[in-house]
């Protein structure tokens, strides 16, 4: 899987630099937004066939909730300890983990409300994110476990990056990587404005 993935990344880019026409260009987007929505209708197919979905919902451990609050956690000391790396202040560096992924929403929030320059690295940090997660989940699923092959994708596990999950792991696990990819999602214009507004009120 990994290497599938590598192997497309790479020629999409071969093809976008020397073979694809500038006007087709603009089909790109809603190609994309197509594809995806069916690659999550053929999840969302794989896990009503199971007769025993309902069952598995209500065997889920009750500790599986607490996956979205620990990945936040993770990221956001994660960023911290990056931007401590490359002298990035605290501060500033959990804004941009406070992304967790969803890089448009909280790039657009840092840049209209706080920074442009952060805004922009946001961006740049939680794409990477997104890309390293596609090559991450299939590793991780095979050497480390199924649910630690959730962190890696953030508030993507509910659209992007659930394919991929789906397809290394287990039905139960997608369901898990679904619900902590929303609750991800829902914390991030929580997070963002929160720690602006912590570092506009310190500064």
């Amino acid at each position: 899987m990994t290497l599938r993935i590598l192997g497309s990344l790479a020629l999409g880019v071969v093809t976008g630099l020397f073979f694809l026409p500038e006007g087709i260009a603009n089909m790109i987007g809603p190609l994309t937004d197509y594809s995806l929505a069916i690659l999550l209708f053929a999840v969302g197919f794989d896990l009503g066939q199971d007769a025993d979905l309902r069952q598995k919902i209500k065997d889920l451990p009750k500790m599986n909730l607490a996956v979205p609050f620990m990945i936040a956690i993770g990221s956001l000391t994660g960023a911290v300890l990056g931007g401590l790396v490359v002298r990035l202040p605290v501060g500033d560096a959990a804004l941009v983990g406070a992304g967790f992924g969803w890089y448009s929403l909280s790039a657009v929030i840092i840049t209209q409300t706080y920074d442009v320059t952060l805004g922009a690295l946001a961006l740049l940090t939680n794409v990477f994110r997104e890309v390293f997660a596609f090559l991450l989940i299939p590793l991780v699923a095979k050497r480390v476990g199924h649910l630690p092959a959730i962190a890696p994708g953030g508030a993507t596990t509910m659209d992007v990056t659930l394919p991929i999950i789906a397809a290394n792991t287990d039905g139960q696990t997608t369901l898990v990587a679904f619900y902590s990819g929303t609750v991800l999602s829902i914390l991030v214009p929580i997070c963002v404005p929160f720690i602006i507004e912590l570092l506009q009120h310190f500064l």
